[in-house]
């Protein structure tokens, strides 16, 4: 499957989300910014970006943890 992440995404985070099985933005719809945060390799700039891409698709995280 095709992932349509940021391309700019720092390598450790797009291998955190690829571990993790995360390669398509809507997928992010299901899960919280706390959630997304505890993968080993996610940091601020990568939530940033990957909210960032949510934000320009009409998306975002669900609220909460």
């Amino acid at each position: 499957m095709h992932s349509n992440l940021p391309t700019e995404l720092a390598k450790p985070a797009q291998r955190a989300l690829e571990r993790a099985g995360y390669l398509q933005l809507e997928q992010f719809t299901k899960l919280s910014e706390v959630e997304v945060m505890k993968l080993h390799g996610m940091g601020p700039k990568a939530l940033e970006q990957i909210r960032r891409a949510l934000n320009d698709r009409g998306l975002s995280f669900v609220k909460g943890s």
